[in-house]
Order: structure tokens, then C-alpha cells, then sequence
């Protein structure tokens, strides 16, 4: 399939009244903000979004993003290529609007005055979001995950018994 360029902003009411899907990519410098939080990002990030209306009648814009990326590894300080992927629901609303009910998959948004949502900032925000707080190679990869073992195991405790089964059983007379 074609790479195609998704456009910056969109209403989400408009397409969700149309039912519209996306699949495209955006281009890394307009995320500068991922950038600066990995070590760069290798290609496009691509990116499927679907709007429609949910059987509560809500307007939901549903998507995936995936950008490959480049982290520092936290044991030995090297870099290495990963994806980061992003699985996401949401539903805009007004500003002066109350929230409704919704179900807890969802997360809201607030649209613009002219009721549109800037979308490269939002996949942004989503794949920031899902970056490892810890970013490291596997085992086999890392020069230090060698010296990542546990020895033997894990002595189980005896069962004790509850210090307050005497005050249960005081309280119970």
C-alpha cells in the first residue's frame, strides 16, 4: 500500500459523520517533541485512524501508530532500533461541554473554536506516551545482560500465625 500524507488537523465530527478512515505516515520533523525524547526516529511514522460513531452515539476517532526509533540503552549505554506502537480511542469534546459517561477505553480531547483537533500532536502524545521508562536491550543483545542473574531460589516463609487471632477470639465472648 501507498504511503500517503495525513493532513495536520481535522474535525473529528465531521469525519466521524462520514465515517472516514486514514492510512498514511507523517514525516519525523513534525515531532520534535518524540525526537528529543529517543535518539532519533528512523522513516515515517505510520499511521491508521478510523472515525465513526460508537453505539452510545458518541463520535470516536480509533487508530494505531508506529514510528522505529532509536533508545540508549539504561545498562550499557549503547543505542539500539526499536518500534514504538500505539493503540488509541478517542472522543472530542467542546471546551464548555460536559463530559458524559464513557466507557474506559476512551480518552477525551478538547477541539479547537473551529471544532478541529491537530492530529500530528496527538499521535505525538501517544507514542511519547509509550515509550519504555527504562529502555534496555534484551539479554542476548546487551554487553552487561550477562550480568543480569538470579541465583537459586526464593525461600518461602512459613505461615505464622495472625498476632490479632486472640483479640478475634476475645472479641467474639
Amino acid at each position: 500500500m501507498e504511503k500517503v500524507k495525513l493532513p495536520i488537523k481535522v474535525d473529528p465530527a465531521r469525519c466521524a459523520l462520514k465515517r472516514l478512515d486514514y492510512q498514511g505516515a507523517y514525516a519525523p520533523a513534525l515531532m520534535p517533541r518524540l525526537a528529543d525524547s529517543t535518539q532519533g526516529i528512523h522513516g515515517d511514522i505510520d499511521v491508521s485512524l478510523s472515525f465513526g460513531t460508537d453505539a452510545q452515539g458518541l463520535r470516536v476517532m480509533s487508530g494505531q501508530a508506529r514510528a522505529q526509533v532509536t533508545l540508549q540503552c539504561q545498562r550499557c549505554n549503547e543505542l539500539f532500533d526499536t518500534a514504538i506502537e500505539s493503540e488509541f480511542t478517542y472522543t472530542p469534546l467542546r471546551e464548555d461541554a460536559e463530559a458524559p459517561e464513557l466507557p474506559e477505553a476512551y480518552d477525551t480531547f478538547e477541539v479547537d473554536e473551529f471544532g478541529e483537533i491537530n492530529l500530528v500532536q496527538v499521535i505525538e502524545d501517544e507514542l511519547i506516551l509509550n515509550l519504555p521508562l527504562v529502555p534496555v536491550h534484551e539479554n542476548e543483545h546487551c554487553a552487561e545482560g550477562k550480568y543480569d542473574m538470579s541465583f537459586g531460589d526464593i525461600p518461602t516463609t512459613d505461615e505464622r500465625p495472625n498476632p490479632f487471632a486472640i483479640l478475634e477470639e476475645l472479641k467474639r465472648k
